[in-house]
């Protein structure tokens, strides 16, 4: 009998190698039965179903599942997904006077949950900035299609959100991108709740080695590109500087300078107020059995 996993992650293209495999059937020649969950509200809106038990598995930001589990949310990284930072559009209303990142100092930003990928990074773009952390304003709406209403509306005066996802929105004359806002630490994790850990070790094993051999299958689809700007309503052109960017973790593997660095960023903004040492983060089997 096929091991049943929820697994959660947000509906943009990074994901395109899990809905692959799920609609191939790969998974089940692991024993697995992936049942796959958008989540357009993103890391927050994991970290939230991964504490009240609603999600087994979630792909999701490195910072937000980080501070989550310092915060004490019961589970653990397993591996890395996407090695490559997370490029962060920072878009205003296009009929905005805001021409620059530099023009945004003191007003409000869109964020779709307090804890959010969105979230964390006005942290960084307002630290790199040199603006005060203290003096950022936040409007809490929910997922991208709140950040369009609240820059429509003026609720909100800028919104950081990746860029190739909001791309469309530039391209229609709705959105201004004033700047790019790269994470400076590797984007995207998998995490599992630790209850499931304990329970079904050689299950997530199995949906580990699945999911990276989907990877390397999918990088090296010669219309990978093609499938992805098809899938999202995307251009090709846009999907193909995407693609070139994006290096994929294809086998298991912690980086964990990475996480020392993503805890370090973090204290420093006031976004946790203690670091922990791997293992609190880590699940202990793949922390030490991968490159560390």
């Amino acid at each position: 009998m096929k091991k049943h996993l929820i697994v959660g992650g947000v509906p943009e293209h990074f994901n395109m190698p899990w809905h692959l495999a799920i609609e191939s059937g790969f998974f089940a020649n692991y024993g697995i039965d992936v049942e796959w969950r958008d989540y357009k509200g993103g890391t927050g809106a994991m970290c939230k179903d991964l504490r009240e038990k609603k999600l087994d598995v979630a792909v999701l930001l490195t910072e937000g599942i980080v501070a989550d589990i310092i915060k004490g949310n019961d589970c653990k990284i397993v591996q890395l997904y996407i090695k490559s930072p997370l490029n962060w559009g920072v878009h205003v209303n296009a009929k905005s006077p805001y021409q620059s990142i530099k023009d945004l100092e003191n007003k409000t930003a869109a964020i779709s949950r307090y804890g959010s990928g969105s979230h964390m990074m006005a942290y960084v773009m307002a630290d790199n900035s040199g603006w005060n952390l203290n003096d950022l304003n936040f409007d809490l709406v929910g997922n991208i299609d709140g950040g369009r209403e609240a820059l429509a509306k003026g609720s909100s005066d800028y919104f950081l959100w990746e860029k190739l996802t909001t791309k469309p929105f530039v391209d229609n004359g709705e959105f201004r991108r004033v700047g790019i806002c790269p994470t400076p630490w590797s984007s995207f994790v998998i995490a599992v709740r630790n209850e499931v850990l304990e329970n079904s070790e050689d299950h997530i094993d199995a949906l580990l080695e699945a999911i990276n051999q989907s990877c390397r299958q999918f990088v090296k689809r010669p219309d990978a590109e093609e499938v992805v700007a098809w899938r999202y309503g995307l251009k090709l052109e846009d999907v193909h500087d995407w693609y070139i960017d994006t290096k994929w973790a294809l086998e298991s593997e912690i980086d964990t300078d990475q996480l020392h660095l993503v805890q370090e960023r973090l204290l420093q903004l006031g976004r946790i107020d203690h670091t922990v040492d791997l293992e609190e983060l880590c699940w202990h089997k793949y922390l030490h059995s991968t490159l560390v």
